[in-house]
């Protein structure tokens, strides 16, 4: 098979696509975050969708901005970046909560239920180490960069604009988890996700309908004294 342009950014528009389906799927019926569910075989079911969702998402921002680049300039760059961090830490979070908490829930069910709180963006009665900066340092990095990266997505007017205006406004309202703790905070993820895949469908109708525009015609030969 060639690998062409095409295809990768076909691919990258599937990648959010998926990314925010994974996002939105992992919300339904999601159990209270408590000490007994991180002991049953779901809570690791969940978490790996977590991790597709970053890996995923990770790579449909990529071809997204790519496919603006020139037009994003450097808002546009430093909302990837930032935007990039955050999945990719929060990768990384979702591993190590994976991996670590389950033996953790019977060998220091104290600390585990630290880290719970923390995760849900609680306070933890004891230390729980590096594990509290992360959390919070990714929560700063998905605000900062979703803001920047759809106001300059929004700006560029190369894809469908909404789903970029979206993005940056749903980011900002997930600081109302902490406002309104009375809210099932499971819904402030729902616009994320539909921005996501609304981003990745405008990103495949971009590529197709470039696909479909004919090719220029070839401009008609000059006679020899320059004139036609």
């Amino acid at each position: 098979m060639t690998i062409t342009t095409t295809t990768l950014t076909r691919a990258a528009a599937v990648s959010a696509v998926a990314g925010g389906a994974l996002f939105l799927a992992v919300q339904i019926g999601h159990p209270a975050g408590t000490l007994a569910f991180t002991a049953t075989p779901e809570f690791v079911v969940r978490e790996a969708v977590k991790i597709g969702f970053t890996v995923l998402s990770l790579v449909g921002i990529t071809g997204i901005y790519l496919r603006q680049v020139r037009q994003m300039g450097v808002l546009g760059l430093l909302g990837y970046v930032l935007l990039s961090a955050a999945f990719f830490s929060l990768a990384c979070l979702e591993v190590l909560v994976m991996v670590a908490l389950p033996p953790l829930a019977h060998t220091a069910p104290d600390y585990a239920r630290d880290v719970i709180a923390v995760a849900l963006g609680g306070t933890a009665t004891g230390d729980v180490g590096a594990f509290s900066a992360l959390n919070a340092a990714n929560g700063i990095l998905l605000i900062a960069g979703g803001v920047l990266f759809g106001i300059a997505s929004f700006r560029a007017h190369v894809l469908t604009r909404w789903p970029a205006a979206l993005l940056a406004v749903s980011v900002v309202a997930t600081l109302g988890i902490k406002v309104l703790p009375q809210v099932n905070e499971r819904l402030f993820a729902v616009p994320i996700g539909v921005a996501l895949i609304a981003m990745g469908v405008s990103l495949w109708l971009d590529q197709r309908n470039r696909a479909e525009r004919p090719a220029p015609a070839a401009d008609a030969q000059l006679d020899p004294a320059g004139v036609r």
